[in-house]
This record gives structure tokens, C-alpha cells and sequence, in this order.
């Protein structure tokens, strides 16, 4: 049984170049192959066996938690944490979830969706010491590749995390397994950020820098990041995930 039991699932930003034009259309709840693009998130976070989740909210939070009721399973429980400064960067979403979660737990974007397999194999072999993350080596594969997060690995050791890395062998799925360590490294880099704003890459590029990042390859599975319509529009198209999902 893994020792990982919560979840923390970022959903507080306004997602406004997939939403378009569409104000009233809230990005947790654009349709994937006729489904709200959260319940992938927590069909794959249930499946893990994770019965806890803890949701970042922030724009037009009253009503992206009464979607997200909607769709979570009786079995499951589920608070919600407003962060009230969601403009700003995802690392300070994350550090609003400071004292709510148990660590290790499972870190995942709201707006990802992937096999089911991947949760596991990350969960299966993460290191409890350090800060893990899923990532993905077939570059290749990668629809929008200028925003994607960039990774530099020696061996599993992240050595390097950021969009503008110029050299890199991998990408960040943006699924993790966090130590209680990664508040105080988002705290570091909030200060080294003028105290008031941060990525999770900033705090993981610091920890990464004390040897304290380690990847966890994902392998042939396949995830996507529906940030853009021209992702939704591949991740529809992507017949080996289709045919996963299909299987649910």
C-alpha cells in the first residue's frame, strides 16, 4: 500500500487561452471527449487508491467548487482552499495548501490529463526524501513544446527544471510527490522573488540545486497538458489515450 494518501490538485487560475472568448466557461469543466476536463484528474487520483484531496481554488472559486462537487464520488473527501491572491504564479497556490496536507503527498496540475499508469509508476517508486517528479523523455511527443516545462536529468537526478532551459532530456508531466520540504523551498523563492510571488518551478529549480529532485520516467504512457484548443484538439485525437479512456 502506498504511503501516499492525499492529493493537492492546483485549479485556481483563470486558464483564459483555453477558455477564449467564453467568460462563463470555467477551464476545470472545458469538455474533453465529452467529459469535464477535472473528472479525468480525479478518476486517475481515485484509481491510486488517494481518498483525499485537497483543492486549490481561486478564480470564480464559489462556482469552481460547486462544480467540483459535482463530479467528486461520495468516497472520496475533499476540502477546498481559496487562495486569494490567484493571479500570481502556482507556487504560491501550492503554499496556501502549507497546512493542510500531510506530506509525502500527490501534487498534480488541474489541467493535465494521463494514463492511469503514470500515478502509479510514481507512486510505486518515488524516494520519500526528496521531491519527485513524473517526467517524460520522449520529447518528441511533445504538442507544444516552446511552453512546456523543461527538464535536465543526470541519471534520476534533476539537475536543472524551467520553460526557457536550453538544454534538456525530459519533461515535467506536472505530477509530483512532494516532501513537507517544498514549502520552505516556495518560501526561499518567494523571498529570492522580491517576498510576494513564485512558481513551482522556482522552488523546485532550488531544491533541484541541493540534489533534492529526483525523476521518476514515465515511460511509453502518455499525458497532456490542456492549456491551449490546439492541445484539446490533439489530446482528442490521441488514439492510444482515447482508447485508455475508453476503458473507464
Amino acid at each position: 500500500m502506498s504511503a501516499v494518501s492525499e492529493a493537492v490538485i492546483l485549479i485556481a487560475g483563470q486558464g483564459s487561452r483555453l477558455r477564449g472568448r467564453d467568460k462563463n466557461r470555467l477551464k476545470p469543466f472545458v469538455p474533453v471527449l465529452g467529459r469535464p476536463l477535472l473528472s479525468y484528474i480525479l478518476e486517475a487520483v481515485s484509481s491510486a487508491g488517494i481518498k483525499t484531496l485537497h483543492f486549490v481554488v481561486g478564480y470564480e472559486s464559489e462556482r469552481v467548487i460547486a462544480g467540483a462537487k459535482q463530479l467528486i464520488s461520495p468516497h472520496l473527501t475533499a476540502s477546498f482552499i481559496v487562495n486569494r491572491d490567484w493571479q500570481k504564479q502556482n507556487g504560491v497556490s501550492l503554499l496556501t495548501a502549507k497546512d493542510h496536507v500531510s506530506a509525502p503527498f500527490l501534487l498534480t496540475m488541474g489541467d493535465h490529463v494521463f494514463d492511469d499508469t503514470i500515478i502509479d509508476c510514481l507512486l510505486d517508486n518515488f524516494d520519500p526524501a526528496v521531491l519527485n517528479v513524473a517526467i517524460d523523455r520522449k520529447l518528441d511527443s511533445i504538442v507544444d513544446l516552446d511552453d512546456a516545462m523543461k527538464v535536465q536529468t543526470l541519471g534520476n537526478k534533476v539537475t536543472g527544471i524551467g520553460k526557457n532551459l536550453r538544454s534538456y532530456d525530459a519533461i515535467d508531466t506536472g505530477l509530483f510527490v512532494c516532501p513537507p520540504e517544498i514549502f520552505a523551498y516556495l518560501e526561499q523563492a518567494k523571498s529570492r522573488n522580491g517576498g510576494s510571488d513564485c512558481s513551482l518551478a522556482n522552488g523546485v529549480e532550488l531544491m533541484a540545486g541541493d540534489g533534492r529532485v529526483r525523476g521518476v520516467d514515465i515511460g511509453a504512457a502518455r499525458w497532456h497538458d490542456i492549456d491551449t484548443p490546439q492541445v484539446l484538439e490533439h489530446a482528442e485525437q490521441d488514439t492510444s489515450w482515447r482508447a485508455l479512456r475508453s476503458l473507464n
